[in-house]
């Protein structure tokens, strides 16, 4: 079931709810430059087991209204407990890849985990995607500014060649294709907007804040956020599990989804 939530004056945000009788409640926020669909092969499978699955499209991506601002980590955690308290949710599961991590971590810190009784982290761009001083990991800035210049001058291109180093196992041509897609149904703007704060903002005292139990799934493999900073993520959270799947790259949802699927609700049920 498909349908809008309004969380400021003209932007409404998209929002994919299966199984809504059920008790059992997993939010998922995407990461960049995706959508909820990302998580395919979650909602194929959760339900099923009794969960209510709910996908958000973040401003600017999917169906979501992409308004010109609005990009920074606290409007988008603010979009999210808009959605928590019009949808009424609590005892939640916050589920949260790579951006839609970092989203995760700030709505956690900024809201004090309204709603929320556990915290799962999958290739969470977290606490900083790029080196800073005293922060050695992550990726080197001009990484992220390559990226930002190729969303402007050729989107389409810099999509695909995204999509080149974000799975580790073998896609097909066509399930490339359907990835790429997802990208484009994005704005250009906002694809560059959440670039940019990458580059801007850090999550380091949003890490420390965090103490609901938390599941941190990172593939040994991921080009685009770099496993050690889900090892520092493991060290700065307190009651925080990491697991580690020697057989993915940044879409461990996908390249071992099975597996995946499995540990989740292990989590969940523990």
């Amino acid at each position: 079931m498909g349908y809008y939530v309004t969380v400021e004056e003209n932007v409404k945000i998209y929002v994919e709810d299966l199984n809504p009788e059920c008790e059992k409640t997993i939010l998922f926020i995407h990461g960049w430059p995706g959508n909820h669909n990302l998580f395919e092969y979650q909602f194929n499978k959760l339900p099923s087991l009794g969960y209510r699955c709910i996908g958000i499209d973040t401003r600017g991506f999917g169906q979501s209204d992409k308004p010109y601002h609005g990009y920074d980590f606290d409007t988008l955690a603010d979009d999210v407990r808009c959605i928590i308290d019009t949808l009424h949710l609590h005892d939640i599961v916050l589920a949260g890849h790579s951006n839609g991590g970092a989203i995760a971590v700030r709505y956690m810190a900024r809201h004090i985990g309204h709603g929320v009784s556990k915290l799962a982290l999958f290739a969470a761009v977290a606490p900083s995607l790029i080196k800073r001083p005293n922060f050695p990991y992550g990726l080197d800035r001009e990484t992220v500014v390559k990226l930002i210049e190729g969303t402007y001058t050729d989107r389409p291109k810099m999509l695909q060649d995204f999509g080149d180093i974000f799975f580790f196992q073998h896609i097909t041509e066509a399930f490339s294709d359907w990835f790429f897609q997802l990208g484009l149904q994005a704005a250009g703007w906002s694809t560059a907007a959440i670039a940019n704060t990458w580059l801007k903002e850090v999550l380091f005292s949003d890490l420390e804040s965090i103490c609901v139990p938390t599941l941190i799934i990172h593939g040994i493999h991921d080009e685009v956020v770099p496993y050690q900073l889900g090892e520092i993520q493991n060290h700065m959270i307190r009651n925080s599990k990491l697991v580690s799947f020697k057989f993915s790259g940044h879409a461990s949802f996908y390249d071992q989804k099975d597996e995946f699927n499995e540990v989740l609700v292990k989590f969940i049920e523990s």
